[in-house]
């Protein structure tokens, strides 16, 4: 669509945050792109280069650059200074959930073209965010959920003891029990789970148990086909295969022959390693179980300790939350009160339950 015939001051002053904007974005972009290579820092220029456009057309509308030229908005400020401080992941899942939020689709002035950019442009970085997304997924799902148990567990364990009118000290040995309790348990549970797995993997890979007996099999009858269709080889493919394993190893007169798997993963590499992922458990909970046992360390003790647990925990709380809807593109504030709302609802579960039990005893 075209600019109305005589623009108006606030035209003017809307095509000016537009241009702003735009160039913002489109350094954005290119801060990203330093920080990258290969397709991916190809991919973000060419969305700089695709910014660049809309700026030329709202340059267009205002006869040149004004005088005087506004601050781009606040994201598009967070955007530019995040990326060049932090890496590519966070900010391109911000930047997939401001794409989302086209200006263009009820703005006269600019180009049914321009609007239809933007939603390309928001599925290009929503692309590239899920290509950090799965780099990232593994180690930053075991901090999260790992900090998370640490944090709502040993909260609803303090204020479960604390409400009961106990001493300080008492809740403080309590904090420290459950957090290394917990810590334990799912450095524990790692450690199995992935030791299980590893032994499990290395039973299932194919062996070469039978190698030594290839040269006196009979060519024209033998079971080395069935050999390769239990491996996941078509029955034509294998018998052929097994046919020119055993003239090879006949020809060779050797007891070694090719009898390797169709495809063998690397399976260590796949699971990892069960000290690894035990250590990492134990250290991603205890980070998280001793915010609420800070008070209580300090010499705080009664309903100050509580609250001041609650605050802290809150804001971890928050945070993990908010991490979370960042990455996954979902709106950070929601996912915060969220992962909130859980916290504090166990915990609330707990104090009454100690509250009961302390007029029990009482």
């Amino acid at each position: 669509m075209s600019a109305p015939a005589a623009p108006t001051d606030r035209d003017r002053r809307r095509w000016a945050q537009y241009l702003v904007n735009e160039r913002a974005e489109a350094r954005v972009y290119r801060d990203l792109a330093d920080r990258r290579t290969g397709e991916e820092r190809e991919i973000l220029l060419a969305l700089a280069e695709a910014e660049g456009r809309h700026e030329a057309h709202w340059l267009d509308l205002l006869g040149g650059t004004p005088g005087r030229l506004p601050r781009p908005d606040a994201r598009t400020r967070l955007l530019g200074w995040m990326a060049k401080r932090f890496g590519s992941i966070f900010v391109l899942a911000l930047a997939q959930s401001a794409e989302a939020r086209s200006p263009y689709d009820d703005e006269p002035s600019a180009t049914a073209r321009m609007a239809a950019d933007e939603k390309i442009h928001h599925e290009v970085v929503r692309g590239l965010a899920a290509r950090g997304r799965r780099r990232l997924s593994g180690t930053f799902r075991a901090a999260v959920f790992g900090a998370n148990d640490g944090l709502v567990s040993n909260l609803a364990l303090v204020m479960g003891i604390g409400a009961t009118g106990v001493s300080s000290q008492f809740v403080l040995f309590s904090g420290i029990a459950g957090l290394l309790a917990g810590a334990l348990s799912m450095g524990a549970g790692e450690f199995v789970s992935v030791r299980s797995q590893r032994e499990l993997l290395a039973a299932t890979e194919p062996s070469d148990y039978a190698d030594g007996a290839i040269p006196h099999l009979d060519i024209d009858a033998n079971e080395l086909a069935l050999v390769y269709r239990t491996r996941g080889m078509p029955e034509a493919e294998a018998s052929a295969r097994a046919r020119r394993v055993v003239e090879a190893a006949h020809a060779a007169g050797q007891g070694r022959a090719d009898t390797g798997p169709v495809e063998v993963a690397a399976h260590g590499e796949v699971v990892g390693s069960a000290w690894g992922a035990a250590l990492s458990s134990f250290l991603f909970f205890a980070s998280g179980a001793v915010i609420p046992v800070l008070p209580w360390i300090f010499g705080l003790s009664g309903v100050a300790a509580l609250v001041v647990a609650l605050v802290l925990v809150g804001v971890a709380l928050m945070a993990t939350g908010a991490a979370v809807g960042v990455l996954s593109g979902a709106p950070p504030l929601r996912r915060a009160l969220r992962q909130l709302a859980i916290g504090y609802g166990a915990a609330a579960v707990t104090y009454l339950l100690g509250l009961l039990f302390g007029v029990s005893l009482a």
